[in-house]
C-alpha cells in the first residue's frame, strides 16, 4: 500500500508555527534560537548534557564590529551545576569549536559560565531502549558506509527511536 502525505497545501506543522513565534523572542531577549536549544545535548555531549543549559548570547554592538567590517563572535553564557563548572571551563575550547560547527561560522568566541541549578528533565528526550536481534542487525545494515562519527550517532539515535516503535525490522506495513 502506498503511503499518503497528510499535509495540505498551506498547512504548517505546529512546531514551525511555534518556532516562528518563539525564535524572534529568544533572539531579542537572549540572542539564541530554538535550534541551538534543541541540539544542545548533541553539541555538548553526554558529559555536560545533564548539567548545562545555554542561557544567552551577548552579541557585540554594531559600533563594536571588527575594523574590517566583518563579524565579531559573541559571548555565550552557560548555566552549569556546581563543581561541574570547573570541568566545563577546561573544555571551553572544544565546546566553542562544536558550537561554531553547529552554527557554521565563528559565532562564539568566548564562554561565560554561571554556576546555578539546571533542570533539563523537562527538555530531555526519552532515550529509547537499545535494539536487539533482527532490528539491531537491520539498523546496522542501513548505516553501512556512513563514515562520519557524528552523523552515524545521529542516524543510530533516529533509527533506534523509529525501529523501537515498529512491529518489524522495516517498520509497520
Amino acid at each position: 500500500m502506498e503511503s499518503r502525505s497528510f499535509t495540505r497545501k498551506g498547512a504548517n506543522q505546529i512546531s514551525e508555527i511555534a518556532n516562528g513565534i518563539v525564535d524572534p523572542v529568544l533572539a531579542r531577549r537572549a540572542g539564541i534560537n530554538t535550534a541551538l536549544l534543541g541540539s544542545w545535548e548533541d553539541i555538548v555531549g553526554e558529559s555536560f548534557a545533564d548539567c548545562t543549559r545555554p542561557e544567552k548570547i551577548a552579541w557585540p554592538r554594531r559600533g563594536d564590529l571588527a575594523e574590517d567590517g566583518g563579524h565579531r563572535p559573541g559571548v555565550l553564557t552557560i548555566a552549569c551545576e556546581g563543581a561541574r563548572a570547573l570541568f566545563l571551563s577546561h573544555a571551553q575550547g572544544e565546546l566553542i569549536a562544536r558550537i561554531n560547527g553547529f552554527f557554521g561560522y565563528p559565532a562564539i568566541g568566548q564562554i561565560r559560565i554561571l554556576q546555578k541549578p539546571v533542570s533539563n528533565a523537562a527538555l530531555r528526550r526519552p532515550v529509547p531502549k537499545k535494539l536487539q536481534g533482527e532490528k539491531a542487525r537491520h539498523l546496522e545494515t542501513l548505516m553501512e558506509g556512513i563514515e562520519s562519527d557524528s552523523l552515524r550517532r545521529a542516524i543510530e539515535r533516529l533509527g533506534t527511536a523509529v525501529l523501537s516503535r515498529s512491529k518489524g525490522p522495516s517498520g509497520p506495513r
